[in-house]
């Protein structure tokens, strides 16, 4: 016998159908798969079918006991349940894919107040090309900041202070010529400040920030692409907001042109950086 007729049965007789099934993975929108998530499969006339839960990559395989037209649906804490049309094949595992899962949290606006940035669970990343082959990044460790939610929130403003020498690209070398007059001159210049002055609503959860960023005593405009990700209770008490945001700056604009001329027209380093955020922030009482 094929493995064909072991999986799917033979058209011959040679092998009984397999049991039908459900199979397929529970993941949020952002890519996070969803342990644990519930699986339940329920027919036509409302009995359940089958019921199971996603493992630990966020895959799940259900048995189902008949096949034909049902209900899939999903749920796992946090987030929006799931449920959908499916009809389920007699002849093995229906297939139903990735299933995003979004929080309902997205949608809701922080309360105004100010929300002090929390370190611990925040990034500030910047990454710039190397040999035009590849990419070097580096993290700044130290830095505060807060957030001011107005009411209207496109009034909203955003104060954040990133001292220039924590900056880690974990090779010592290269972060003394980073904190050199070649760059970010820490010395003279021993701190980089963004201020947001206002927020202008891009989509459903999508932001853009515009504001000014000061490098080495050089101010420009510096607009962030930002995604509101939601907020939620910590354990200690506290209220929470977390977000994304991204921006790309042109080393030249903050007189950062230090670079190495290679064969063919390139430069060891790009001329550009992108600068990404992960950010959480507490609400302060």
């Amino acid at each position: 016998m094929s493995q064909l007729d072991l999986e799917t049965g033979s058209a011959t007789g040679a092998g009984p159908d397999p049991v039908p099934g459900v199979r397929g993975v529970v993941s949020t929108v952002d890519g996070w798969p969803l342990p644990g998530a519930a699986v339940t499969v329920v027919g036509a006339t409302g009995a359940q079918l089958g019921r199971g839960a996603a493992d630990e990559a966020g895959a799940f395989s259900v048995a189902v006991a008949a096949a034909g037209p049902a209900t899939f649906i999903c749920a796992a804490p946090g987030v929006d349940p799931v449920a959908r049309s499916i009809t389920v094949s007699g002849r093995g595992a229906t297939d139903v894919g990735v299933v995003l899962m979004d929080s309902p949290r997205r949608t809701a606006l922080p309360e105004p107040g100010v929300w002090v940035l929390d370190p611990a669970h925040s990034i500030v990343r910047a990454k710039a090309r190397h040999l035009a082959l590849s990419h070097v990044e580096g993290r700044f460790m130290a830095f505060s900041g807060e957030v001011r939610v107005a009411d209207p929130v496109e009034a909203s403003t955003v104060e954040v202070t990133i001292e220039a020498a924590s900056i880690d690209t974990g090779n010592a070398d290269r972060d003394a010529h980073l904190r050199s007059p070649d760059f970010l001159d820490v010395e003279r210049f021993p701190v980089l400040r963004y201020r947001g002055e206002r927020v202008v609503r891009q989509g459903e959860d999508r932001w853009r920030v515009e504001g000014s960023l000061t490098i080495r005593d050089v101010t420009r405009a510096v607009a962030l692409e930002a995604t509101y990700l939601g907020s939620g209770s910590d354990p200690w008490g506290g209220q929470r907001i977390a977000l994304v945001a991204s921006t790309q700056l042109a080393r030249r604009d903050y007189e950062m042109n230090w670079n190495m001329g290679l064969p063919g027209g390139l430069v060891v380093v790009g001329p550009t950086l992108r600068v990404d955020l992960e950010i959480q922030a507490v609400r302060q009482q």
